[in-house]
Order: structure tokens, then C-alpha cells, then sequence
């Protein structure tokens, strides 16, 4: 029987549908661009007309596409998946079937624009319901996904399985299994390695269907622990590459994680969510009148590439960002004193350092690791009781604000507020921290703040929150340098994913807690560098660390990298400086900052004059092209050898105003750079050079043709263009 239309939704220029099989009772949901409604084609309705099918001895030939239901469920006691598929995915439970339509309802909320349509499904025999609420505001070009299983039964049950979303049909631009016509992205990441766009065809990832369907094949990825971006960012999208079109997903979620690319019949599917029993160690007992609700997923689908797709999914990330305070609006400079005293920071070196930055566009001084440690301790095993070393700071670290703060400038403090260092007093208290096994999970000179527990949560209020209210600090740089691994256990033995779950709630918990008690607050989102790019983060914070790579070469790389996945004003990148810099090295490291958030650190106060000259001038002009930095569009050109350590060739970013009267382009050269390069002009006539970054004396770029040719000096080597029309 067809699938028939239950209720159709324009959003931006997406079609939005659910198709309601009457038979089974099952909902699939259905994005495709409006402008290729009239390229969808009847699916086959089974395999027969093949010869292996035809001839076998099945009197029936098999279904070719089954509807793939809006949430995957499973709870311990149903059958699991067939089709060789334990092990590998716990999708496809046969009790999903059980979960039929009950009712859709929607609303729109006047003050906020936003529109919710609410699909409830429900398991009758049990009272279990599923609650899918996919929601836009207006503008938006994509949807939020949040999803919900609620128990209104008479007995607990046990779930080993919820998907934020699940995403079935594609491709619908096809009548059967599309063969060689459908590619995935993804996007690996390691520390100080973030965001290597990896794309392979379905036939490489050895997911194409089985001759019968008997076979359930799926392509499981994700992480496990709290550092959400190590090894894979949270975002998957399957691209058509026939009618050019990509469907794009991402998780919000600031612990274990899973997508999958599934497939068992012509059609692949896509769905993600909290990292599973199989994949994540994870279980939970919903009680009755309990609901458990699986973090938000975000998803699109456009006509075009995989820059538009990921446009769309970014730009949903400004509305949090816009409710951080609003100095951060223009997206003022930062200067961070990591490089600079290298965990042994001081009274006098920041006064120092806030009498070379007096003046300056720099707006932040950030007092980072080590104003705490013991006599002969190490930042890194002396955290946890936060008393700021008195041989450091003799006046006290108040007084070292203060003086930033006479300077005209605002100061900033660190905190790596979730763990706790084996040389701290706090090591001890083993009662309030994170347990496996019974003992506290230790990882190297590490353990982890149990924040479910109201003394761990008290007591960080009263040593973070509570200091940085009386040193009058603007700024906090919160840092994590570990991963809690597939998670601890809980007092009413929980599995360990499940104890990992509510501690990442508790976490939010605690900064939305820092956000209600410091609304003035800039707050930062480091783990070791990038390990936190995720939306739950992001939404959390002004802005995020964008990687460790602090004075690496490939510091452009990865900066250009995350603009498919997050937004620059959000991005902050480090230009650290040396008077033993050429002015070629200064320059190329200032430019990288152009493709985020501009952060300095190192000893400016070593710096020449004409040194500190360039610094300057790269300042001015950041802030001048900051409102491109913040609202535009970027599109990437490249020309790379496989190596990031060791880049060879040259890379430029075009970034666009949303107006299209206005363009920044930030170029770098790698080893074995060409002299030059021509890079075509964003859409429009009428554009000049308005102003260039560069190294002095070096030729300067110009307009030739209709493109911009950019002349590289040499190898690392860089240049800023601002373009006007």
C-alpha cells in the first residue's frame, strides 16, 4: 500500500512531509527541496522483475522499501534486530512496529516566531509513547529534532536504545538502490587535528543493499567519553550526486554519541543520538509517568553543495550567540597569556603585559593555567582548590584584576572546573567524584567532580562563581582536559553511559548556572583545544577554543576547516607572536586570526616597534571587517597535499556579507607555494580593493580580469583583502 500524506510543512525553500503508512501505522519523514518536487519518482514496490528473485523458490518477492519510522526505540525484553545485524546497530527492532501514529498538533509561538508540529506515537498494549517535535523559527532554512519516550504505563522499562532523529527514503530522486550515485560526509577530528572533510561513496562504505534485503548493513560512528569531538565531529550528510542534492544532520550533545548510515533495502537512512547500549555502554530505566528525552538534533536539506548545507545548519547557531553579553556584538580582540608564561603566570608579568596592550583594539586579558599552583607544582596536577598561589600573586590575584582592569582593559580567569589534580588538597575527597568500579575514575593525575552531587556543586559555585564575582572578572576560560570514557556509575546503579548522561546534564546545569548568577560573563569552551565544537556547547559559550595548534603552520587549515561546522565569531584562533618573528611569520599569523575569533598571546611586550607597528595595524582591520567575520558566508579554495603537519600549496577564504556589498579574504601560502594565484570575484560587478594586510614591500594584489590575482612573497607566507562595492 502507498504511503499517504498525513501533513505537509514549507520551511525556507524545504518541503517538509510525513507519510503515514495506514497498514502498519508507522510515520517517515521526508525532506526535499522545493525546487525538486518535480524530480521525485515512484519507488519500486519490491524487488520482483529481478532474475534472482524471480526465479527463487519465496512466492513472494521482497519489499524494496519498508518506511523507516521517525524514532528507533528499543527496550530491553523486545526482540532485537535480525539480519545479521547484532553488534553493528540496534536500529530496526522489530517492537518499533508497535509504535503507531496517535495524533500531530501544531503550534506556533508569537513572541519567538517559533512553529513546533508534535507527533505522538504510541504502543497501545503498554501505555510507552514516543513524542517527536520538529520545530523552526521563522527564517530558519533548517529544523530542530527533539524526541522523547515517555512512560505512561504501570511498570519501569529499560531502554538500550533512542535516536535524537531518524531520516529514511533517500534518495527519493530514485527508483531503486541508486548505485553509485550516493556519497557521505563526514568530518574527522583529533587534538590539535580538527575537522578533515572525509567523503566516500555508499559502495565504499560497503553499505550497498543485499541482493534480497535479507542483510542489514550500517556504517556506526561516533565517540564515546566527554570530549564530543574527538575522533569524529557530530554530523553526518548523504549527498544525491545526481540531482545535487545533500541532506545534512548534526547532534547537540556534549557526550557520547552515535550516527549511523544504515541501510537493508533500496533506500540508505540516516539517524543519530545518545551513544547506545552496543556503542556507548547505555541503559535506562524510565519509571512510570518518567519521560526521557534524547538530545536535539538539527537537520537540513538543500539543492546545492555541501558548503550550502552546512550554511544552513551554522546559521541556526547565532540565535544562542546572540544572547551573550553584548560587548561581545563586535567582536572584540582578545590576548591570552598561555604563550606567554607558559603555565607560571604573575602579578608583574601581567601588569606588563596590560601596559604593552593599554590602548590597543585588545579588549581581554585572560589569566590562564597556573595562578593557583603550589611552590614547584605543576598546572596541571595542582587544580581543584583554587587558591591563588601566594608567591605568584603576593597582593593577591583581586589586586592583579584590579590593575588589568586600571589599564582600561578586561580581565579574565581560567578554571578547569570539572577535574581535580593530584596535587590539590581536593584529590582526597573521593566521596564527591565520578566512580567505576567503586574507586574514582582517574586518568593520569585527574579525576572528575561527581556535579549530580549537591556538595561537588556547591562547592565549584563557591570557588568559581563566587571569585570571579568578587575579582570583578569579565572573561572565564573554562578548560577540560580529559574524557570520562564510557562513563561511572550512579547511586541507584545506572549503567555507565546513563551516569555519563546525567553528568553532561548536570554540567549544563552548572553553566547555565554561571550564565544566571555572572550575566556579564564572557564565557569560553576550551577542551584541550577543540574537543567541545558541538551546538550543546556552542549555545553555552561566547566562543570556543578552535584548537591546541597554537603556534603550528597548520593553524589556517584547521581554522578554515571549521566553518563548516560552526560559526568564526564563535572560533577563536591564536596568533602567537615572538620578537624573533620575521615580519613574514607575523603576518602569516595574524591573518589566521581573520578566520575566527582574534586571539593574542605570546611576548608582545618583547616586540619591536615596527613589530608591535604590524600587530597594530592587523588589529584596526579586524575590526573593521569584524561584521563580515560575524554575519557572512565563506567558500573555501584550496590546493593541499595530504599532510596538514607539513602543508604543501596554498588555501584562500572568501567570506561574504549577507548583503553581498562586502568581502574578506583571508589567503595563506604553504611550502612550494605558487608566486600567484587567481580567485574568482564573489557575485556582482563593481568591486575595488578597499584595504590589504601584508608584508611590507611585497607586491600587492589587484584586480585583473574579473578576478583577484593574489601574489604570494614565498613559502608561508599571507595576505588579507578587503573588497567593496
Amino acid at each position: 500500500m502507498p504511503l499517504t500524506l498525513l501533513s505537509r510543512w514549507s520551511i525556507a525553500d524545504i518541503d517538509v512531509a510525513y507519510l503515514h503508512d495506514a497498514a502498519s501505522g508507522a510515520v517517515t519523514l521526508q525532506l526535499v527541496p522545493a525546487a525538486k518536487l518535480a524530480a521525485l519518482v515512484e519507488p519500486r514496490a519490491t524487488l520482483a522483475g529481478e532474475f534472482y528473485i524471480d526465479s527463487g523458490p519465496e512466492p513472494v518477492p521482497p519489499l524494496a522499501r519498508v518506511p523507516d519510522p521517525l524514532v528507533h526505540v528499543k527496550r530491553v525484553g523486545d526482540s532485537y534486530p535480525g539480519a545479521f545485524a547484532q553488534g553493528h546497530t540496534l536500529r530496526s527492532a522489530p517492537a518499533n512496529a508497535d509504535f503507531k501514529y496517535h495524533a500531530q498538533a501544531h503550534s506556533r509561538d508569537a513572541a519567538t516566531g517559533r512553529q513546533t508540529v508534535l507527533t505522538t506515537l504510541l504502543d497501545a498494549a503498554t501505555g510507552h509513547r514516543i513524542e517527536h517535535r520538529l520545530s523552526w523559527h521563522d527564517g530558519d532554512a533548517a529544523v530542530t529534532i527533539e524526541c522523547a519516550f515517555v512512560n505512561a504505563g504501570s511498570a519501569p522499562v529499560t531502554l538500550e536504545l533512542l535516536t535524537s532523529f531518524s531520516l529514511g527514503g533517500l534518495t527519493p530522486f530514485a527508483r531503486a538502490d541508486a548505485p553509485g550515485r550516493l556519497r557521505a560526509h563526514r568530518f574527522r577530528s583529533a587534538w590539535s587535528a580538527e575537522g578533515r572533510h572525509v567523503v566516500e561513496t555508499l559502495e565504499q562504505l560497503h553499505l550497498e543493499r543485499s541482493w534480497s534485503g535479507a542483510g542489514l548493513f550500517s556504517e556506526r560512528f561516533g565517540q564515546v567519553g566527554t570530549m564530543p569531538v574527538r575522533r569524529w565531529f557530530p554530523f553526518v550528510a548523504l549527498e544525491d550526486t545526481e540531482v545535487g542534492v545533500i541532506w545534512a544532520a548534526q547532534i547537540g550533545w556534549a557526550g557520547s554519541w552515535q550516527m549511523e548510515i544504515a541501510r537493508q533495502n533500496d533506500d540508505a537512512c540516516l539517524s543519530g543520538g545518545l551513544a547506545d547500549r552496543e556503542f556507548g555502554h547505555w541503559t535506562a530505566v524510565v519509571a512510570p509517568g518518567q519521560r526521557l528525552d534524547a538530545p536535539p538534533a538539527y537537520l537540513t536539506c538543500v539543492a546545492g553543495d555541501l558548503d550550502a548545507a552546512c550554511d544552513r545548519l551554522t546559521d541556526l547557531q547565532h540565535r544562542p550567540a546572540d544572547t551573550h553579553p553584548e560587548r561581545e556584538h563586535t567582536l572584540p580582540v582578545i590576548f591570552n597569556e598561555w604563550c606567554t608564561t607558559w603555565g607560571d603566570p604573575s602579578h608583574a608579568k601581567l601588569v606588563a603585559l596590560a601596559d604593552r596592550l593599554k590602548g590597543s583594539p585588545v579588549k581581554t586579558l585572560v589569566i590562564d593555567a597556573g595562578w593557583y599552583k603550589p611552590d614547584g607544582g605543576d598546572w596541571g596536577s595542582g587544580h581543584g582548590d583554587w587558591i591563588p598561589s601566594a608567591k605568584l600573586f603576593p597582593q593577591g590575584i583581586e589586586a592583579a584584576a584590579a590593575a588589568i582592569r586600571e589599564r582600561g582593559i578586561i580581565p579574565g580567569l581560567w578554571f578547569e572546573m570539572e577535574t581535580v589534580g593530584d596535587t590539590s588538597t581536593a584529590f582526597s575527597l573521593a566521596d564527591h567524584f565520578l566512580k567505576r568500579d567503586g574507586i574514582p575514575v582517574t586518568v593520569r593525575h585527574r579525576r572528575f567532580w561527581d556535579l549530580t552531587d549537591p556538595w561537588a556543586f556547591a562547592y565549584l559555585e563557591e570557588k568559581i562563581i563566587d571569585r570571579l564575582d568578587r575579582g570583578g572578572f569579565g572573561y572565564l576560560k573554562i578548560d577540560y582536559n580529559e574524557t570520562l570514557g564510557l562513563g561511572n556509575e550512579t547511586p541507584d546503579r545506572a549503567s555507565l553511559g546513563e551516569g555519563l548522561r546525567r553528568q553532561v546534564l548536570a554540567t549544563y546545569r552548572f553553566l547555565d548556572r554561571l550564565r544566571e548568577r555572572l550575566p556579564h560573563l564572557v564565557i569560553e569552551n576550551c577542551s584541550s583545544g577543540g574537543h567541545r565544537l558541538e551546538p550543546s556547547m556552542l549555545a553555552r559559550s561566547a566562543m570556543s577554543s578552535f584548537s591546541d595548534a597554537h603556534e603550528l603552520v597548520e593553524i589556517p587549515l584547521i581554522a578554515a576547516n571549521l566553518h563548516r561546522l560552526m560559526l568564526p565569531r564563535q572560533s577563536q584562533i591564536w596568533a602567537v607572536l615572538h620578537p624573533s618573528d620575521t615580519e613574514r611569520r607575523l603576518v602569516y599569523s595574524l591573518a589566521a586570526t581573520f578566520l575566527g575569533r582574534m586571539c593574542l598571546s605570546g611576548d608582545v611586550a618583547g616586540l619591536s616597534a615596527d613589530q608591535w607597528n604590524i600587530t597594530l595595524d592587523a588589529q584596526r582591520l579586524y575590526g573593521e571587517v569584524a561584521p563580515v567575520i560575524k554575519h557572512g558566508v565563506s567558500r573555501l579554495h584550496r590546493e593541499l597535499g595530504e599532510s596538514w603537519r607539513h602543508p604543501r600549496g596554498w588555501q584562500a577564504m572568501v567570506r561574504v556579507s549577507p548583503a553581498g556589498d562586502e568581502a574578506l579574504v583571508v589567503a595563506h601560502a604553504f611550502a612550494s607555494a605558487p608566486s600567484r594565484v587567481f580567485l574568482p570575484l564573489p557575485p556582482g560587478s563593481g568591486w575595488r580593493i578597499a584595504k590589504t594586510f601584508g608584508e611590507p614591500g611585497q607586491p600587492a594584489p589587484d584586480l585583473v580580469d574579473g578576478r583577484l590575482r593574489l601574489p604570494f612573497p614565498g613559502d608561508f607566507s599571507a595576505r588579507i583583502v578587503r573588497l567593496l562595492r
